[in-house]
């Protein structure tokens, strides 16, 4: 996991700080929005512990704030950043947040399967503090090292192509006309 490209819970919460009054609004696809009706649900502390393909053990932790829309409720105004950092600080009162953690945001509806998707971009308007948030993606964190992802019994490596493919030699199936096996002739 790259780390370093992805936004810190620090600089998460200082962004929202610094734009109390404005309008919070998430777009999780290029001109999809969360419904104005959303709730912050919770904010999930998940420290992950992996061992990767090359057999390094990985720590990080990770804040995931969960977005919800309620089916039968709409509202033309989200709520304002305040109201989000009134959230966050509740939660603060009650789970000590790494200021490194890395922070992802959970959203699904019922156009969009439910995901955590990475927080990619502030945009401020006169009216409107719009996080835009777009999906994470996997990779192989022992080629990300530089380093090998592990061999297997014959030394293949298991994330990189192999230098040479292998030659197969071809064999002509097609035989001398009358010498073929014909369906019920008894040849097979």
């Amino acid at each position: 996991m790259n780390i370093s490209e992805m936004m810190t819970w620090n600089e998460f919460r200082t962004a929202l700080v610094a734009h109390p009054l404005l309008d919070l609004q998430f777009q999780y696809a290029e001109d999809k929005w969360v419904s104005p009706s959303y709730h912050i649900t919770e904010l999930k502390h998940a420290p992950i512990t992996s061992v990767d393909c090359g057999g390094v053990v990985n720590k990080w932790t990770e804040i995931i704030l969960q977005l919800w829309v309620p089916e039968n409720q709409q509202q033309l105004k989200s709520m304002k950043v305040r109201k989000a950092i009134s959230i966050i600080e509740l939660v603060e009162k009650a789970l000590s947040i790494e200021p490194n953690a890395v922070v992802k945001v959970e959203f699904g509806n019922q156009e969009y399967d439910t995901r955590q998707l990475l927080p990619k971009a502030f945009i401020k308007d006169e009216e409107n503090f719009i996080i835009d948030l777009r999906p994470d993606v996997t990779q192989c964190k022992a080629i990300e090292r530089g380093g090998s992802c592990g061999t297997t019994a014959t030394g293949e490596e298991c994330c990189t192509p192999s230098a040479e493919k292998p030659k197969i030699q071809l064999k002509n199936l097609v035989t001398q006309e009358g010498s073929s096996c014909e369906p019920g002739s008894g040849c097979c």
